[in-house]
């Protein structure tokens, strides 16, 4: 039997999506994340908040904006849906990812070095990508390790239909057409434990790009070999 790719439906009245998010218990938002917020320089473009702990002439503020404007010029529909379901992109330095969705703060999160480091037109796809995990986040379909794989696969296929909208996107397609496939092959990438791992090295990367000693990473290093060790012999 194929295995079903499809996620559970959220309930609805007259076949209408749900308009209210789904009462999904949240924590509070750390008061380190509060505190960089509330330090943080930022704008608002069509009530949705921009901004990050860089400076205002900070070029991937405008990076990011651009992305905006390619969103809303050539995919209304997916504008809306940023718009209305996230309330800020925060641009900061993240360890496990170009980008990610933070339920706590209902921002799409994004990494500044993939601010800088990417075209334009993948910055907004990712935006795209994100605001899908926040769409099915009030829709009451949270990350749970059992259903990741077809989350990715619903986020990277509405990237797809924003990607195919635009002129010269054939090799972000073709990325990101590879991506879907692989979502559904057999590894454990989505797991607990991976992304555990992940966190880790991302983390130990970012350190660097801080300038940290390289007495200080080693020493963190070390800490996380540790932890990982114990990590191990208690699974076994």
């Amino acid at each position: 039997m194929a295995e079903d790719h499809r996620l559970p439906r959220p309930e609805t009245r007259h076949g209408l999506l749900p308009k209210n998010r789904a009462k999904i218990p949240v924590k509070k938002v750390p008061f380190s994340d509060r505190l960089e917020l509330w330090f943080s320089t930022s704008r608002r473009i069509d009530g949705l908040w921009i901004g990050g702990m860089e400076s205002k002439d900070w070029p991937g503020f405008g990076r990011v904006e651009s992305a905006l404007r390619l969103i809303k010029d050539h995919d209304p529909i997916s504008y809306s849906r940023v718009t209305r379901h996230l309330d800020r992109i925060w641009v900061r330095l993240i360890s496990n990812a170009g980008a990610h969705y933070e339920r706590r703060s209902n921002a799409c999160v994004v990494d500044e070095r993939f601010v800088l480091s990417e075209t334009v037109d993948e910055i907004a796809s990712t935006i795209v990508h994100e605001t899908t995990h926040a769409r099915l986040e009030h829709w009451g379909i949270t990350y749970e390790d059992e259903v990741r794989r077809r989350i990715e696969a619903i986020c990277i296929r509405r990237q797809l239909n924003f990607v195919g909208k635009l002129s010269g996107g054939e090799k972000l397609r073709e990325g990101l057409s590879a991506t879907l496939s692989w979502c559904f092959d057999d590894h454990d990438y989505f797991s607990n434990m991976r992304f555990q791992d992940r966190h880790v090295q991302g983390s130990i990367e970012a350190l660097r790009y801080l300038g940290a000693p390289a007495w200080f990473v080693r020493v963190v290093t070390k800490l996380w070999e540790y932890r990982l060790a114990n990590r191990t012999r208690s699974l076994r």
